[in-house]
This record gives C-alpha cells, sequence and structure tokens, in this order.
C-alpha cells in the first residue's frame, strides 16, 4: 500500500502522571488521518478520537515512536475488502487492518525524513455495525480500533493466546485511562 505524505511537522505533547515523579517530556508520533470514505461524514468528531485513542497508547506504551509518523485511512466496506484480499488473501471486509512499516534499510543522518511507523485503515459499515450489535458508543470502538492498530504497528500482535491476552490486557488498560470501559468485558469467559 502506497505511503502518504505528512505534511506536519514533528511536535512534542508534555503530561503528567499523577503518580509519577517530576513531568517528562514525551515525543508523541505524528497523526495523519485521511478520510476515504463519505460515509465518515456522519462522523465528524473521528479525527479528534483518533488522535486522542493514540496519543493515549503511545504514552502508555512509552515505545521509541517519538518524531516518527503514521496515516490512519478512514474508509469503507468496499475499501477494505479490497486491502484485505490484496494483502491478506481474504475477500471479505473486516473493521481494522494495519500496516507496519518496513524499518529502514540504511544508516540515518539528520536530513532524514521522520520514521514511518505503517498505516492503519479502519472500515466505516463494518465498525458502526460492530458498535450497534455490541450496544457501544461509536467513538469507544473507533478508539479501541485506533488503538489496537497502534499496538500492532508497534510489533504487538495477537496470534498466539498469550499475546492475545498480553495486547488484549494493553488495549483495556489504555481505554481505561480515556474513561472507556473494557472492550471485551461482554465476552464469555473459558477460564
Amino acid at each position: 500500500m502506497p505511503k502518504p505524505a505528512a505534511e506536519s511537522a514533528p511536535g512534542t505533547n508534555s503530561r503528567r502522571n499523577r503518580n509519577a515523579g517530576p513531568m517528562a517530556t514525551f515525543a508523541l508520533p505524528i497523526t495523519e488521518v485521511l478520510v476515504v470514505a463519505d460515509a465518515w461524514q456522519a462522523e465528524p468528531d473521528a479525527e479528534t478520537v483518533i488522535q486522542r485513542a493514540i496519543a493515549a497508547a503511545a504514552e502508555f506504551v512509552k515505545a521509541d515512536i517519538g518524531e516518527a509518523e503514521l496515516a490512519v485511512m478512514l474508509t469503507d466496506d468496499d475499501g477494505i475488502r479490497t486491502l484485505n484480499s490484496n494483502w491478506r488473501g481474504i475477500d471479505k471486509p473486516t473493521n481494522v487492518l494495519s500496516f507496519p512499516a518496513l524499518p529502514p534499510s540504511g544508516p540515518s543522518g539528520p536530513d532524514d525524513a521522520p520514521r514511518m511507523l505503517g498505516d492503519i485503515a479502519i472500515a466505516y459499515q463494518t465498525m458502526r455495525r460492530e458498535a450497534d450489535d455490541e450496544q457501544k458508543p461509536f467513538d469507544h470502538h473507533l478508539s479501541h480500533l485506533a488503538v489496537h492498530g497502534f499496538l500492532h504497528l508497534i510489533g504487538y500482535d495477537h496470534e498466539q493466546d498469550d499475546d492475545a491476552e498480553t495486547m488484549e490486557a494493553l488495549e483495556q488498560e489504555i481505554l481505561a485511562q480515556l474513561g472507556i470501559p473494557d472492550p471485551y468485558s461482554d465476552r464469555e469467559r473459558t477460564d
């Protein structure tokens, strides 16, 4: 998938954790949100929701991502179905896809562009249907998918049970900081 060019300049955002010592400056990734499907016009706050969720996730995991960039494409079921078919060989829509960037291949210099973390694509219709079916506020589900996609970009996955538990626990903690209830609470437990 071609990487869209971000036009934002790197910036920093400072936050203070009440339980921590002195305030530390933490560089957040630059997040470009691209709306490519008209369906998203029904959700004018989507970009703000995504920016907030990714900032919370980046701050929580404290990964080495300062001055890095990522793009979030807000698409529809047709768009994500094409991506899913082309990249994963699965010919159906899904809610979110993540495309981590390849690591740089050569030595970096002071004139290099910010490092790309990758791209996230979120499908409106699938996401809306899931939020409605699960009786979750749209912005809560969107936050969850943005956090989920971001964690994939920085190396988390859920292919193995242990990895899935780790990733889900991180998602729950990040979303709790945003005041969003556990997205997995209504799932049947098999303990």
